[in-house]
């Protein structure tokens, strides 16, 4: 059975195409999709493709319905949560729940984690999740991005040190651009500068110097409403005939008279001494306060005026005093700058030409490396493809370009792969297969190759990419039997080893390899045709190998082999 990697938990699918409602619970290993031509097996697929950010249609909703749904659950990545992250979309930590939904107006809506979200969202995500080799998604999928990621898993490339050289180099060249602006430009933009330096500097701002002249102000524009207020507050507390301090202590001597005879009161005692004790400060300070209030006109028109020229500074530089200050420090260094700009630009001039070097030597060395695993992909590669019914030649050609402008994080190599299906044909990209299934099969061969490969050749390090964990295969049956289909049957299996697998086939030697077989039915029900998709036990999958080996009618014969067939796969 599997071996415990499983990614797509499992798959839903409402009111899509033939489907009114079916779910689809995956497990680790090799799962396969049968069933009779036309059951509509590669529609989970396309489903399954939507929610990967592929292009939706109207055509989707199933006759009637308002809208199509379709939804999915991942196991949680620790590169998916940081998509979700980066999209303002909250982790659950042990899932990605994905859901589509498509209008029969034409709208649409995408959820994840059951949060608003977009396609572009879908799309992020989708190389982390699954990469899903359908006949219409077989090119889209694996264009050059994903080929270069293939050979770099299998040569165990690690892009680390180049993406930090490429982002320095971008930095410095930035910097150097910024710098090197025209002559008139600088000159308009130093004399604003200096002006905006100037009218900061001699303000003479305080940080928080604006917070405390309104606290300052409001004290001395209501200073006889605060003495009379302190001194009231006062009397009542301390001074006056009535005072609470008067009447503390009286009430203090009576409850010391308790406290002689009975011990219930000796903390009452020491709360109302505690009490009187915080009267006495608190009529202190009120005193203290008063004493220290002196209405001054002159000093509150000072005041005024000084709040006058921080609020226009505010309005131009920004909404705080700490704001204009740190505006006045931004403008002081571009002063600088424009100041010692030959120093400077020869300084940046030297870094670029350094951070150049590191990047060129780094990419160099990524050329080096992906033109070795090249040829031990190729030829892996051309051996596993000639297994499945196939004789072609095959090859990964690595084009360095060191043209600045094709510089990127990955390096500068251009990775394409080209394969010649006929003999005496030339090499051609992949994309010029005529065929989706030996495209399919194309693509199994190499993934099994990487799988393969990629032990003997490199350990996974830092920073390695890692091809996504589960796969799926739709048509990849096309055009083989007999020993073929058990080789293609195989190398599924092998691949199962190390990420889960999905697979629609049609070859009953190739459904017996299945870890999970589902069966995809139609079914006509009032008027309406259905499709299910039902999990088979270990008898309910002899009969559907039995029904795929001898058609409608399965006999004993046939199911007697279907089980040999089973049991051998094991």
């Amino acid at each position: 059975m599997g071996n415990g990697f499983i990614m797509l938990v499992e798959l839903r699918a409402e009111n899509y195409a033939v489907i009114d409602h079916a779910i689809a619970v995956f497990g680790p290993g090799l799962n396969l999709l049968t069933g009779e031509t036309g059951a509509g097996k590669s529609i989970l697929v396309d489903a399954l493709a939507l929610l990967m950010g592929g292009k939706s249609s109207t055509d989707v909703v199933r006759h009637g319905a308002d809208k199509a749904v379709v939804s999915c659950v991942f196991e949680a990545t620790a590169v998916a949560d940081n998509i979700l992250e980066e999209n303002g979309i909250d982790s659950t930590g042990t899932e990605v729940i994905l859901r589509r939904e498509i209008l029969v107006n034409g709208k649409g809506r995408v959820f994840v984690n059951n949060q608003p979200a977009t396609v572009g969202v879908l799309k992020q995500l989708a190389p982390e999740l699954v990469l899903v080799h359908a006949q219409s998604e077989t090119l889209s999928s694996f264009d050059q991005a994903q080929q270069r990621i293939l050979l770099d898993r299998f040569g165990g490339v690690d892009a680390g040190r180049v993406a930090k050289a490429f982002e320095q180099w971008k930095a410095v060249a930035h910097r150097l651009d910024e710098l090197e602006r025209n002559e008139e430009d600088r000159l308009r933009m130093a004399d604003l500068w200096s002006y905006q330096r100037r009218e900061i500097d001699e303000a003479g701002l305080r940080t928080g110097e604006d917070v405390e002249l309104e606290n300052e102000k409001r004290v001395l524009a209501n200073a006889e409403k605060l003495y009379a207020a302190a001194m009231g507050a006062f009397d009542q507390l301390y001074e006056g005939s009535n005072s609470a301090e008067t009447t503390l202590r009286a009430a203090l001597r009576n409850v010391e008279e308790l406290a002689r005879y009975d011990n219930r009161f000796v903390e009452p005692m020491q709360q109302l001494e505690s009490a009187r004790a915080i009267v006495d400060d608190l009529s202190d300070s009120l005193r203290d306060y008063a004493a220290g209030i002196s209405a001054s006109p002159e000093r509150l028109a000072e005041i005024e005026d000084r709040l006058v020229v921080i609020e226009r500074l505010k309005r131009k530089y920004g909404s705080s005093v700490e704001d204009v200050i740190a505006f006045g420090a931004d403008v002081t260094a571009k002063l600088a700058e424009i100041e010692d700009r030959d120093a400077i630009l020869a300084q940046l001039r030297s870094e670029l030409a350094d951070a150049r070097a590191e990047y060129a030597a780094g990419a160099q060395g990524l050329s080096k490396s992906r033109q070795g695993a090249a040829v031990r992909l190729a030829k892996l590669a051309e051996r596993q493809i000639n297994d499945l019914a196939m004789k072609v030649r095959f090859e990964v050609t690595v084009s360095p370009q060191s043209l600045e402008s094709a510089w990127a994080a990955h390096g500068w190599d251009e990775v394409e792969y080209r394969i010649a299906t006929n003999a005496g044909e030339p090499l051609k990209p992949l994309d010029e297969i005529a065929s989706g299934g030996e495209m399919s099969r194309v693509m199994l061969a190499l993934k099994v190759s990487v799988e393969e490969g990629s032990g003997k050749h490199g350990h996974m390090r830092p920073g390695r990419v890692v091809s996504p964990r589960t796969l799926v295969f739709d048509e990849i049956d096309i055009g083989i039997g007999g020993r073929a289909a058990e080789a293609v049957g195989h190398k599924l299996k092998v691949l199962s080893k190390v990420q889960q697998v999905l697979c629609v086939t049609h070859l009953p030697q190739i459904a017996a390899f299945a870890d999970q077989h589902f069966l995809i039915e139609k079914r006509e029900d009032r008027g309406r045709t259905k499709m299910q998709v039902r999990l088979l036990d270990d008898r309910a999958r002899v009969e559907e190998v039995a029904r795929m080996l001898s058609g409608a009618v399965v006999t004993e014969a046939s199911q007697q082999h279907a089980s040999q067939m089973i049991e051998a796969s094991r």
